[in-house]
């Protein structure tokens, strides 16, 4: 780990990557049932999906913001990977929410096509839409809400934890914040910071996006930010923490390092599993 200031990195290197990206993908978690539920966004009705756990609460909550692909799978209903994460959270006790910020607007999946949708600012919106819907809700607790996304969800996550994004509601801002593979090369350059705990899961063979770009942005905030953390997973491709998603090579994708569209994609077992140990440790916080 290398520690600086209030800005951490941490760089974890996971024993025998090669080996288990060939290996059984775990099986998901039994889906939990959701709730379809509207949201007051301004002139949007923002459609959303909840998870909630058992009994009366109130209970903290997640605000979960989905990738590129969407939130809902080819048979209209939450997205495996969704599904799973909606599953784990309420069983640890937590209210999970997903806005729907692409099937909202009317858009499909996002990763082949550049849309006019912006990670820093709808996804924001979106964002803090959802948390002011949370707060009334007399099943949740309004200052124990935190924020997760994954690829250009957790883009606007990183965007959304930046003191310029602070909350102006008088309600309880989030109280931390988890990004997985975000792109961090226009927010490096933005000069990034937090003003709450984030923490970033990376994976160092993604070729969607760069972890060392994310690296050197934490860095570049050591001593302006609130305690931000990043875990790189030797051997990791983009969607590392699937349950159902085999490695396999995708053309056309709107992003890549390598600028040619192609891309990895699939599920890292050993990552998966320390990836959960840690969302679950932060959150707890």
């Amino acid at each position: 780990m290398r520690t600086a200031g209030s800005a951490s990195a941490l760089l974890l290197t996971v024993g025998l990557a090669a080996a288990v990206l060939t290996g059984p993908v775990a099986k998901p978690a039994a889906a939990a049932g959701s709730e379809a539920v509207e949201i007051a966004a301004g002139s949007l009705t923002l459609k959303a999906q909840l998870f909630k756990p058992d009994g009366a609460g109130p209970f903290p909550a997640v605000v979960a913001l989905h990738s590129c692909e969407g939130l809902l799978g080819s048979s209209n209903a939450v997205a495996l990977r969704y599904r799973d994460w909606g599953e784990r959270l309420t069983k640890a006790g937590f209210v999970a929410i997903f806005p729907d910020s692409y099937g909202s607007r009317g858009h499909g999946s996002d990763c082949r096509a550049r849309t006019t949708l912006r990670a820093d600012r709808e996804r924001i919106a979106d964002a803090n839409a959802t948390r002011a819907w949370l707060q009334a809700q007399p099943f949740v607790k309004a200052a124990r809400i935190s924020l997760l996304g994954w690829s250009n969800g957790a883009v606007g996550v990183l965007w959304a934890v930046r003191p310029q994004a602070r909350i102006k509601d008088n309600k309880p801002d989030f109280r931390s914040a988890i990004a997985f593979y975000p792109g961090c090369r226009r927010l490096d350059a933005a000069a990034w910071s937090a003003r709450i705990p984030t923490l970033i899961l990376s994976g160092a063979a993604d070729d969607v996006v760069s972890a060392r770009a994310c690296e050197q942005m934490v860095s570049g905030a050591r001593g302006r930010s609130a305690r931000a953390t990043i875990v790189v997973y030797n051997g990791a491709y983009h969607d590392f923490d699937h349950p159902g998603r085999p490695v396999q090579v995708r053309t056309g994708y709107a992003y890549s390092t390598s600028g040619n569209g192609r891309i990895h994609t699939g599920s890292n077992p050993a990552a998966r599993a320390d990836s959960h140990r840690r969302v679950l440790q932060w959150l707890k916080k």
